[in-house]
């Protein structure tokens, strides 16, 4: 599964000033909501319960939060670097920057899991992680995502 079909340019943002894992939950919800029209509030809900079930942070900075949703027909991405990183309970204890939100029909089984390997196997290249953190541009974030991924086609 390709990063471009799960997550487009206007689903990209930089420098966001969440102050907690709430909080930074919280706006991206309100993302995917301007975005591809689902309800904040259920977006929120379902990543909370989700994360009820163990935290999302991967390490070295990186964090997927994801859930399922009645309301979807595809996977969708979200993502977002953070102004100043935030605890977000990761596997290393170190604070989060990264931020890949996927969402995912509620009977997007295997389609899911594909896009969850997918988004893991980029952010957990060190390079591609430097870049991100280098900008505040959401196209030039948007860009770097997508091309890590042609570059690994080619």
């Amino acid at each position: 599964m390709e990063l471009t079909y799960i997550l487009d340019a206007k689903s990209v943002r930089a420098g966001l000033k969440a102050s907690s894992k709430k909080r930074l939950l919280q706006e991206l919800a309100e993302i995917a909501e301007a975005e591809h029209g689902l309800k904040s509030g259920a977006v929120f809900d379902a990543v909370q319960e989700r994360e009820s079930l163990g935290p999302t942070g991967m390490g070295g900075g990186v964090a997927i939060p994801h859930a399922r949703l009645e309301a979807l027909d595809k996977v969708i991405g979200i993502f977002a670097t953070v102004a100043k990183p935030i605890d977000f309970d990761a596997v290393d204890q170190q604070p989060v920057d990264l931020v890949f939100m996927l969402l995912a029909p509620q009977e997007a089984g295997a389609e899911h899991l594909r896009a969850l390997a997918r988004v893991s196997r980029t952010l957990r290249n060190g390079d591609v992680c430097a870049k991100l953190r280098s900008t505040n541009d959401p196209s030039a974030i948007y860009s770097i995502l997508t091309e890590a991924e042609a570059s690994r086609a080619a």
